[in-house]
């Protein structure tokens, strides 16, 4: 069997990175030469970049394996592998269709990978690849994440342990916070020793900005606590919070999006009425019992005084503490903390009753100007009394009516947490599992913690000339937490952004106002000024996948188009999509897939498309033949060998776009639709010769040459009246006017030439070409290493009658509604497509654009046939 040499990445808490491989499995013929993790947080949106290089130093070929685990809240966005020279770009693509990827691998008789998930907020990413004899092996992986503020500060935790000393080891995170840092502290097992030297802070522009780094010597990896031979294991923990000098928030704007922190810490806290339903089932025995008993004397001595309070335990029988609320009063407390003492496990689950037996409790005792929260602790199912969980959640939805927030907490595995979770939802609360473990009672604590001390009821926050908000009303808010909303801004002209948040504190409205002016100078680096769209893109997503327990029908099922949408566009790799990572041996793929909350830690179905996907990324192994013919209506799939694939978005200080390293099949053009949000695109299969474009009349003509497997053109030829030709090609442009021939190459200072009509302007990768009436740019691309050229029509008169592959412009579509395939109304003829979100090569920057897939027959009324060339 082929030596196996492993390097993992390991991500925990907040945000927690690792390398490491199996000690058993250790070899000392693999060198891990360089290893960075590169954490870049703008304004509380953190994106993480973790490269590493490996050189297989055997004289024989061997698999290097890289392994990654993320938090839960993270989505991964990019992953590349640079193999001598050649990079493999992972592909997020929609879920189903990497479905049928790995249904050909089954039907082949190879078998899907499973991994395990790790700990209680991971998952796991996981690839390897075949590296020759002395070759090297770059891995790039970036994830994003919007962090979340809890008791008063945010986290950064960041582990290392790459089971050997590495030559050229940093960690880097650079913080901007435009309000400004209050404080930042690093500690951990890295901090401390020998290793304390390595760690440096800098902080610049009054604290606006902050630098950690960590680079440590070979002999410094060796030495600290817990490392050895096999160097650093260990994690340094940053936390830091920001200034908070307006009550009224942080609001950014950047290029048509906003993002509003909202945190007041200046109100008085509200006295809270909190009742604690406990379930004392039989399945609670043992030290899931004794802990939560633990939590709550410890929960009952941290109630403040004006507290009201309630003790609820159930089994098949419910049992109240006392009938009503009690203030948290000393003597109160010490006869809640006996009958705490003396909860014992017994009987069956009667949820239902219990819940409901807290909702009346509350609403027997109103208090006015206080906050009511119900929180649940229960490790199963219910399992008498109604037993029926959407009768359940009826019953308690009907109760609460919207008046205060139920909290569920899911102690294990055995507990059914999608119903904790729609439950808690549909009350204006969370869901979150305590996991069984020695810190359980801790667990507990830190939960109660987050919601101990409200500030605000019934908030909303409103945005005149905001759109495609996210969330705006929140039933309560916590000190120590932070309220986020983002959107677009309608009108890009406006000189000044408002925003007011209405709430109530202590039984009486308050209303923040404020006003920024859009027009000022941007704190946000040139590299990081696309964060505010994704972090835009990625709280809608949480979002829109968070209700969709919650929504029925149509309004479920548009929801989830939307997210899928938006994860299609911005690459992230969500439960709705997976990555699919083509390796070089023979064409194989791996799936990668974001798994639903687990129910367990010891791995489960390898199914991708199954419905209980509990498991942590799974990846299934597939020597997919691209070449396969595949259907049309299979339009994801069909999306992976096109010429436009689904864009790839690297972090925010790589402006690239990276399709998947695989087979290119066809061009794909777009073609605006006046009237029409949505343009139309249809595809050219490779290789082809094309009558782009012609003028009859002006005697202009334009075609071009693509070669197969290449994107867009190898070469466009441009002619004008008998006497003007233009050659364009990857390496240089070649003008004859009849008489003179000039040569120009690209990448040269600007060039013009201008005589008889013509114009030529060649800039750096980009060339203007204005031909008596009709003008086109060449834009010349470079992708996977490979040039290209693409071609736009920029400039001619509208009675010009325009013929080829680029002069349609007679086009028109009617979206005909009520169908469940996309169809389109177009010469009275309907027709069949797919949403689709592409690059648009007609512009350096690529912007991605979503448009509606038809077939080249039906938008030319003509076969490809008819415009093809034998010479260009």
């Amino acid at each position: 069997m082929m030596d196996r040499a492993a390097l993992q990445v390991i991500l925990l808490g907040m945000f927690l990175m690792s390398a490491t491989s199996d000690p058993v499995k250790k070899k000392k013929n693999v060198d891990i030469y360089s290893f960075y993790i590169n954490s870049t947080v703008t304004s509380r949106y953190a994106t993480t970049v973790i490269t590493s290089r490996v050189a297989n130093t055997l004289n024989e070929s061997q698999e290097i394996q890289f392994e990654v685990k993320i938090p839960k809240n993270a989505f991964i966005s990019k992953f590349r592998m640079t193999i001598e020279g050649k990079t493999y770009d992972g592909v997020v693509k929609e879920k189903e269709a990497a479905q049928q990827q790995y249904n050909q691998a089954v039907s082949r008789g190879q078998s899907a990978g499973l991994v395990k998930s790790v700990g209680r907020t991971l998952e796991d990413f996981k690839t390897s690849v075949t590296v020759s004899a002395f070759s090297k092996v770059t891995f790039e992986l970036t994830y994003e994440e919007l962090l979340k503020r809890r008791l008063g500060k945010y986290e950064l935790l960041i582990n290392a342990q790459p089971m050997q000393p590495v030559a050229d080891f940093k960690i880097d995170v650079h913080i901007q916070e435009k309000p400004g840092i209050s404080f930042l502290e690093v500690k951990g097992d890295l901090s401390t020793g020998d290793l304390a030297n390595a760690i440096k802070t800098t902080r610049a522009d009054k604290d606006f900005q902050v630098w950690v780094t960590f680079y440590p010597t070979q002999d410094q990896q060796t030495k600290c606590k817990s490392c050895g031979e096999n160097g650093l294991n260990g994690d340094l923990l940053i936390t830091y919070d920001v200034e908070r000098q307006n009550p009224k928030g942080e609001i950014m704007v950047s290029k048509g999006y906003f993002v509003h922190y909202f945190a007041p810490s200046d109100v008085p806290r509200i006295s809270k009425n909190v009742v604690f339903i406990i379930d004392r089932s039989g399945s609670m025995s043992g030290r899931k019992i004794k802990q939560t008993r633990l939590a709550l004397l410890k929960i009952l001595s941290d109630l403040d005084e004006d507290d009201h309070f309630g003790l609820i335990t159930f089994d098949s029988e419910v049992s109240l503490w006392k009938r009503e609320l009690l203030r948290a009063t000393e003597a109160n407390l010490e006869n809640a903390k006996s009958f705490v003492k003396e909860i014992r496990d017994r009987g069956a689950t009667d949820i239902n009753a219990a819940v409901l037996a807290g909702v009346d409790m509350i609403n027997r005792h109103p208090r006015e100007g206080t906050a009511s929260i119900l929180i649940l602790l229960t490790d199963g199912d219910p399992t008498t009394g109604e037993t029926n969980i959407e009768k359940i959640m009826s019953n308690v939805k009907k109760a609460i009516g919207n008046k205060f927030p139920l909290y569920c907490l899911g102690f294990g595995y055995d507990v059914n947490f999608d119903f904790l979770t729609k439950m808690s939802l549909e009350n204006s609360g969370v869901a979150r599992r305590i996991y069984e473990d020695s810190d359980a009672d801790l667990q507990l604590q830190g939960f109660y913690e987050e919601v101990a001390v409200p500030l605000l009821t019934d908030i909303q926050l409103k945005y005149p000339g905001g759109t495609n908000l996210t969330k705006t009303s929140f039933s309560l808010y916590f000190n120590g937490s932070e309220i986020v909303v983002s959107g677009q801004i309608t009108d890009n002209s406006v000189e000044s952004f408002t925003t007011e948040v209405i709430a109530v504190s202590k039984g009486s409205n308050v209303t923040y106002q404020d006003t920024i002016m859009t027009k000022d100078p941007s704190d946000v680096p040139p590299e990081n000024e696309n964060f505010m769209q994704r972090l835009w893109a990625y709280l809608t997503v949480k979002q829109l996948l968070d209700r969709q327990v919650l929504l029925k029908g149509q309004e479920k099922e548009d929801e989830k188009k939307e997210a899928l949408k938006l994860s299609l566009k911005y690459q992230f790799v969500t439960t709705l999509t997976s990555m699919v990572v083509t390796k070089p041996q023979e064409g194989e793929v791996e799936v990668a897939n974001k798994p639903k909350e687990g129910k367990g830690g010891d791995g489960y179905t390898a199914d991708v498309d199954s419905d209980d996907d509990d498991s942590a990324f799974l990846l299934h192994s597939a020597a997919m033949d691209y070449s396969d013919a595949m259907d049309y209506s299979d339009a994801m799939d069909y999306s992976v060998m096109i010429h436009h694939p689904l864009p790839t978005y690297g972090s925010p200080t790589i402006h690239t776009t990276t399709p998947p390293a695989v087979q290119v099949h066809s061009n794909r053009f777009l073609l605006p639709v006046v009237g029409q949000s949505k343009p139309l695109c249809f595809d050219v299969p490779l290789p082809h010769k094309l009558r782009l474009l012609q003028d009859s009349a002006s005697e202009f003509s334009m075609n071009g040459e693509s070669l197969s497997e290449n994107h867009g053109f190898h070469q466009i030829a441009i002619h004008y009246k008998t006497n003007h030709h233009l050659i364009i090609s990857t390496k240089s442009i070649s003008y004859h006017n009849g008489q003179d021939k000039v040569e120009i190459l690209w990448g040269q200072e600007l060039t013009q030439h201008n005589t008889d009509g013509v114009s030529l302007v060649v800039l750096e990768n980009e060339m203007n070409v204005t031909m008596g009436n009709i003008g086109v740019v060449i834009i010349s691309h470079k992708k996977d290493g490979v040039k290209f050229l693409w071609p736009a029509i920029w400039e001619h008169p509208k009675d010009v009658n325009l013929t080829g592959v680029l002069g349609k412009s007679d086009i028109s579509y009617v979206k005909t509604e009520g169908s469940q395939t996309p169809t389109l109304k177009m010469k009275d003829k309907e027709v069949k497509t797919y949403l689709e979100t592409v690059s648009d090569y007609r512009f350096h920057s690529t912007p991605v654009q979503e448009c509606w897939l038809v077939p080249f027959q039906a938008v030319m009324e003509a076969e490809i046939s008819d415009f093809t060339v034998t010479q260009l």
